[in-house]
């Protein structure tokens, strides 16, 4: 139902976090919330899916499409809901978990909190095979590339090293933005974190 909400953090809990969009507070339920901490009253997307319950409307957010896609597939296994997806995804990355299931790693999985044994296999059986990670490069288009090496030259012209530089363009990359100005903002607020 909602791809992504666009807006401005305006709380982070310990389970949560509140995004504003056009005036109205959407709660998203994410892993590790404070991982926005430094986002604060700052603009984000947040990749979401809706999931309805007999009892509640949940939305889940997440900080990309791969992680979303990641939530939705676990979401899918015997024996795993969303909470569990969620505390997978809070102590992992998308990749690893891959790793682990495509390489029949149940040793990893079973680290999770609520994952046993038997759960692990489960995930191995209904998912190995089906999942892959994401080559950034492929998501990234011309336009997109043309945009971001703008911004880099005007960080080199600002006094930035290529050193410096070079540590927050995969993170730039990931965001996928619609303009120069857009890129060097977030960069800016890169270099201060």
């Amino acid at each position: 139902m909602y791809a992504y909400l666009k807006g401005e953090v305006t709380t982070v809990q310990p389970t949560h976090l509140v995004i504003e969009v056009s005036g109205i507070g959407y709660e998203c339920l994410t892993p590790n919330p404070y991982r926005f901490n430094h986002q604060l009253n700052q603009m984000i997307t947040l990749h979401t899916q809706l999931v309805v319950r007999e009892d509640a409307q949940l939305l889940y957010g997440f900080k990309d499409e791969e992680e979303k896609a990641m939530f939705n597939a676990l979401n899918k296994v015997t024996g795993i809901g969303p909470k569990s997806a969620l505390a997978i995804l809070a102590t992992s990355a998308p990749e690893e978990i891959i790793k682990a299931i495509e390489s029949e790693n149940e040793s990893y999985l079973i680290k999770f909190p609520g994952i046993g044994k038997k759960t692990a296999r489960q995930i191995i059986l209904d998912l190995k095979g089906k999942l892959t990670i994401t080559d950034e490069s492929e998501l990234f288009n011309e336009v997109d590339k043309t945009l971001l090496d703008e911004a880099l030259l005007a960080f080199e012209a600002l006094g930035y090293s290529k050193r410096e530089i070079s540590k927050i363009e995969k993170e730039l990359k990931k965001k996928q933005l619609s303009s120069v100005d857009e890129y060097v903002k977030q960069g800016l607020q890169l270099f201060v974190l």
